[in-house]
């Protein structure tokens, strides 16, 4: 059994290293969207290009949590955060200097493989530096921190674009890297176990898996099911997750080890993350590129629109976690999953003019809150659901879990989006001028694009069928964000029992 982490000396630190490690991963995760077009111009490329520089990176990221987790149960979780830093400063540089799309993207692949390393080892080191009394603090705290980073990540890349270059995104996570080594000093070693076994059969079908899976439905909208392109990489991805789920009942040393999923809350807790976290990833990908391409915001302006809510959790998410802890974790889960889903409703109203304070503003703090109920609690419920040797794997399976659902849910409810923008356009294409529809056709496979090569005569009544369609696919995504996170809500109220659930633990399944 792997021996817990010595309480820190400086537990501050180790928080803060902990924090630090944690955000260079979630701000990497989403501050790239408002940099694509920059990137586009400076190096080229392709649509299909711009969209793997963000999923190349969750893909890798998503896949290996699992690995992370576990490694770090295995080899030590100080070690494996140190290597992980190291090699997440390396990655950015590469990506800050690359020449080529190509570069950048396997730039983007590498980063996410060095940011599977942190984020579980780093709740796991909380877990084991804290008493039970003071974890929900501390992990509200950290939820705070990384929460900061995810939401703010549009922010920083805007101003970052606007003001000096879309390389700077990159390259500002060197002195990040070198503070959160400097703080790392301050977190006691443990002993990793004498035997390592690695997953890497997992971690291989886990990745040809959802990269199947993710291309086919990025490629959905443009080839349709039927298409080889589309179809094949489709059934490989899916025939490899069922292969990875019966790997992982043979192995001895799984990196998904299903006897956690014994427990009631541990499996519901997990499916509450992923209809939670799904219309998290997916709206804040839609409402940037909505906010720029279609009602004229700048990069800057559309990365200050979710702000607002990075202030709220940042004043909240450490008081509700430590209520959640004297009060009952399951019913703040719920509750804040619920509070979400009407930010989600609010955001239906936005038109194509956008205006911030009557449209955006309002849904965007009643998304804070929501958030600043629910993270914080349903972090600690996956470590309160397992022992503590076995930490660092339930927080991978849990991050795993929230990055699987944001990549799947930005290719699936974009392409809800592309589909809805594609249907309104062809509508509007039967009945406008004649001279107008080729102009429309061109544009239908361009959700959120409003130019047009109409004559100059037409051009205004074109926009606007395209701004009435880019209107109709935004609403179809937040909508269904707002179903998802009611039934995130749902699963926890219904599914979770109680505020201290015996641990799970992850024996292996019987071969067969």
């Amino acid at each position: 059994m792997l021996d817990p982490v010595p309480s820190s000396s400086h537990p501050g630190r180790t928080l803060a290293a902990c924090i630090l490690a944690s955000v260079l991963v979630f701000l990497d995760g989403s501050v790239v969207n408002v940099a694509l077009p920059a990137i586009r111009d400076d190096l080229g490329g392709t649509l299909a290009g711009q969209q793997w520089i963000v999923e190349g990176f969750l893909l890798s990221l998503s896949a290996l949590l699992l690995l992370g987790g576990s490694l770090g149960d295995l080899m030590g979780r100080h070690r494996v955060l140190i290597v992980g830093v190291l090699a997440f400063g390396a990655t950015s540089l590469l990506c800050a200097l690359a020449p080529s799309v190509e570069l950048l993207v396997a730039g983007r692949i590498l980063q996410g493989v060095a940011g599977a390393l942190l984020v579980p080892v780093s709740l796991a080191i909380i877990t084991a530096t804290f008493a039970e009394s003071e974890r929900g603090a501390a992990i509200g705290t950290w939820t705070a921190g990384t929460s900061v980073s995810m939401i703010a990540g549009p922010f920083v890349g805007g101003f970052f674009v606007d003001q000096v270059s879309w390389r700077l995104i990159f390259a500002i996570n060197v002195p990040l890297v070198l503070a959160t080594l400097w703080l790392a000093r301050s977190i006691v070693p443990d002993r990793p176990r004498s035997h390592v076994k690695i997953d890497g059969t997992g971690a291989l079908l886990a990745t040809i898996g959802l990269a199947g899976v993710i291309y086919a439905l990025v490629e959905q909208p443009a080839g349709g099911w039927g298409a080889a392109r589309v179809a094949v990489p489709g059934v490989v991805g899916v025939v490899a997750l069922a292969a990875f789920l019966a790997w992982e009942r043979r192995v001895d040393e799984p990196m998904l080890p299903l006897g956690m999923f014994r427990s009631r809350d541990f499996a519901a807790i997990n499916l509450a993350t992923v209809a939670l976290y799904a219309p998290l990833g997916a709206s804040t990908f839609v409402l940037s590129v909505f906010l720029q391409q279609v009602a004229g915001y700048s990069a800057t302006h559309a990365g200050l629109a979710l702000l607002p809510t990075t202030l709220v959790v940042i004043v909240a998410a450490r008081r509700f976690g430590g209520l959640a802890d004297r009060l009952g974790r399951k019913h703040f889960v719920g509750t804040g999953a619920l509070v979400c889903a009407a930010a989600f409703a609010l955001l239906l109203r936005v038109d194509a003019d956008a205006p911030y304070l009557a449209q955006i503003l309002p849904a965007v703090l009643v998304l804070g809150v929501g958030l600043s109920i629910a993270v914080a609690p349903l972090t600690a419920t996956v470590l309160a659901t397992v022992g503590e040797a076995h930490a660092g794997t339930a927080s991978g399976i849990n991050n795993a879990a929230s990055r699987v659902a944001g990549l799947v849910a930005i290719a699936a409810l974009g392409g809800l989006a592309a589909t809805t923008f594609t249907g309104r356009v062809d509508a509007a294409t039967r009945t406008a001028p004649a001279e107008s529809r080729p102009a429309l056709v061109a544009a239908r496979e361009q959700p959120f694009v409003l130019t047009n090569t109409a004559p100059v005569g037409e051009q205004r009544a074109v926009r606007a069928e395209l701004a009435d369609a880019s209107v109709a696919a935004y609403r179809t995504a937040m909508g269904a964000g707002a179903v998802l996170a009611a039934l995130a809500s749902l699963i926890a109220f219904a599914g979770l029992t109680s505020r201290h659930a015996a641990p799970a633990e992850p024996e292996p399944e019987p071969a067969i």
